[in-house]
């Protein structure tokens, strides 16, 4: 283990180099944690390092691509080593499966006409890479007086608010991929919390809003600053703080 000090605080992010989650790495610094840019791009990782350290914080590149256990494996190994502990772990990094267009515009997602590997892809990423990186970093998460996981979701994840024909979300075409990943997210998040309540984890699901980020090629209100603020705000959480939510930056969000 380096110089780092078990009593620093250690965040890492997932597909953190670009949007909502180079926005939450940017909060972690100000806030004087050392963050850890998961990047699928090793490049694209370092650079987004090398910035956050220019601006002052104590920023580190970690490749990871969730849908490739080798890399996650990896990403925990450089954690271990390096740090010896991690206390925050944001899952960010997420697909739509439609390239860059928006909900509104996501004709191939269409339930009746969706091309099934469209369908896995968007959950290996999704889903089944939160467990993967999840699995792989809670022996160090346990190392923390106070883990945090906060999984990265979406309003559309709402089985409340999507099956509302009057709802807020009633001008997104229905989806096959995506907003069902988000809501195998949102139950997933609540299992989390449920087996890790005992053992003083903090673990919850955030709706960062309509974020202008490339992932709807930018057609997002808020910028991603101000989605970030949710996440930030339950990976900082204390020890009263609610476990097992879903909450967007106003409050609780309808399952």
């Amino acid at each position: 283990m380096n110089a780092h000090t078990t009593d620093q605080k250690i965040a890492l992010i997932t597909g953190a180099n670009k949007g909502i989650g180079r926005a939450a790495t940017e909060r972690f610094a100000v806030l004087g944690m050392t963050v850890l840019i998961g990047a699928r791009d090793a490049r694209r990782g370092a650079e987004a390092a090398a910035a956050l350290r220019a601006a002052g914080g104590d920023a580190h590149a970690v490749t990871v691509d969730v849908t490739d256990p080798a890399t996650v494996q990896a990403a925990a190994k450089q954690v271990e080593e390096e740090f010896g502990h991690l206390d925050v772990l944001i899952n960010n990094a997420g697909i739509t499966g439609s390239g860059q267009v928006s909900p509104e515009d996501a004709h191939d997602q269409v339930p009746s006409s969706v091309d099934l590997d469209m369908v896995r892809a968007v959950f290996e990423t999704n889903v089944f890479g939160v467990i993967a990186v999840t699995n792989a970093m809670l022996p160090l998460l346990r190392r923390s007086p106070a883990p945090r996981i906060v999984n990265v979701s979406s309003a559309a994840g709402s089985l409340t608010l999507a099956s509302d024909p009057a709802g807020p979300l009633a001008a997104l075409l229905p989806s096959a991929a995506y907003t069902p990943s988000k809501a195998a997210l949102n139950a997933l998040t609540v299992q989390y919390a449920n087996e890790l309540r005992k053992d003083g984890f903090l673990v919850n699901a955030a709706d960062p809003g309509y974020v202008d980020t490339e992932i709807n090629n930018h057609n997002g209100y808020l910028t991603p600053a101000q989605g970030a603020a949710v996440v930030v705000r339950l990976a900082t959480l204390g020890t009263e703080g609610p476990t097992g939510g879903f909450f967007s930056e106003d409050g609780p969000m309808p399952w």
